[in-house]
């Protein structure tokens, strides 16, 4: 008997999910299998899917190969239809016990039902599944999936479903216990993190939550929230921004565009002049605050000037870390059957974008120079601040715990203590 070989592809949501998976596989005995999380935010993210199930059905000769994931949910007959692959299984099954008893080696023989996929618009709960931490000294809570929302670029509602949420009393208890177990920050996720308590009763929002979690649990050093939609932000989570030191001062926002035709083309729900003034507010609430940012270059449509007014936004808001990503049509989404920007024009944009980022990014670490900062080791030679900037130690440094060290420098993306 050989452990089952895990591979995860796509977000930090899809990675908790996989430490979720692995503690079902072990309850459930499943061994000698190669299981493929995939992501299906672009085409990109499919190709890489389909190579990656190639690839370790190469290295495991004769180990069934089970796919599941976003991919798989959003279009099982592409991955079903591959000689590789011997089970397909969905977002919501992935989460079920009684899934991993029917992927046990001798149910997997003569297997004709090769597709396990159910309608995940039906799904009104979140899938039970805790675990005690994932990651060695910083843990991830996913306290939210799905989204109701429908960018006309993204596939994912139809991978995730409808937005759920945790109650907060499950997050807390959770929590404590991630606490208990020596963890020393705790990163809430989710699909959609803002829409966090739309459907629970009484409405509470994500500002609620934060308020709650730092109250209730007092020997959490850090807490920290993932990507969030700032148009959402609710007023409470403001106060929190302001108010709560032990909430870290980075914020990564889904921007998308920074022209108000493609952002309304986009169908996002918030324009130009709503970002920036979001990132002045945070900026005067907590002044010294970092904010990353989601951009698309080259959506469709997308002209010369609308890309600058995207360049621009980087500035205008004052962003440090950028994740940019060239417009991929996605089969099934609005933003698909739009006038295509040619490949290569989405491509060159990215760069300029990111080349834009970088110079802020070095920006930002130059301005950290002399700065005394609060540390979060990940391994003795390095670790994370408040606002996330990775530091690499001159000397080692106790691993797991929160240490006091000057910045003297950076170097590439790194700042140095």
């Amino acid at each position: 008997m050989t452990s089952p070989v895990f591979s995860t592809l796509g977000c930090r949501l899809n990675a908790y999910e996989t430490e979720a998976m692995k503690e079902l596989a072990a309850a459930a005995g499943v061994d000698n299998a190669v299981i493929v999380n995939t992501c299906a935010v672009t085409a990109e993210a499919v190709r890489k899917a389909k190579q990656e199930i190639r690839r370790l059905a190469r290295e495991n000769p004769g180990a069934p190969v089970i796919v599941t994931g976003c991919a798989a949910q959003t279009e099982p007959e592409t991955f079903a239809a591959m000689p590789e692959v011997t089970k397909v299984i969905g977002n919501t099954e992935k989460m079920q016990p009684e899934t991993w008893s029917g992927l046990r080696a001798p149910d997997l023989i003569g297997l004709t039902e090769k597709v396990q996929v159910d309608d995940i618009m039906s799904v009104r709960e979140t899938a039970g599944h805790l675990i005690d931490g994932f990651g060695r000294h910083r843990a991830y809570v996913q306290v939210q999936n799905g989204c109701d929302h429908r960018c006309t670029f993204c596939i994912i509602p139809y991978g995730r479903g409808n937005s759920r949420s945790v109650p907060a009393g499950v997050v807390v208890e959770q929590i404590k216990r991630l606490v208990d177990k020596g963890f020393h920050e705790i990163v809430l996720t989710g699909v959609d993190l803002t829409s966090w308590g739309a459907d629970l009763p009484a409405t509470p929002r994500l500002g609620d939550l934060v308020m709650r979690i730092l109250r209730l649990v007092p020997d959490l050093p850090r807490l920290r929230i993932s990507s969030i939609d700032s148009i959402e932000a609710d007023e409470m989570l403001m106060q929190a921004i302001a108010t709560e030191p032990r909430l870290m001062p980075h914020l990564h926002l889904s921007l998308q565009a920074g022209d108000d035709m493609i952002l309304k083309r986009m169908k996002r729900r918030h324009l130009r002049d709503d970002a920036i003034r979001f990132c002045e507010e945070a900026r005067r609430l907590r002044p010294d605050i970092v904010l990353g940012a989601d951009i698309i270059a080259g959506f469709p449509t997308e002209t010369e000037q609308m890309f600058e007014n995207s360049v621009k936004l980087i500035g205008d808001c004052g962003l440090t870390f950028l994740h940019v990503f060239p417009f991929s049509p996605r089969k099934g989404t609005p933003a698909a059957r739009m006038p295509q920007v040619n490949g290569a024009v989405a491509k060159a944009r990215a760069a300029r974008l990111r080349a834009e980022g970088e110079l802020a990014l070095a920006r930002y670490l130059a301005s950290q120079t002399g700065q005394t900062r609060q540390i979060l080791t990940e391994t003795p030679r390095m670790g994370r601040t408040e606002h996330f900037a990775e530091v690499r130690f001159e000397s080692d440094q106790p691993e797991g715990q929160i240490v006091t060290a000057r910045i003297t420098g950076f170097a590439g993306q790194q700042l140095i203590a």
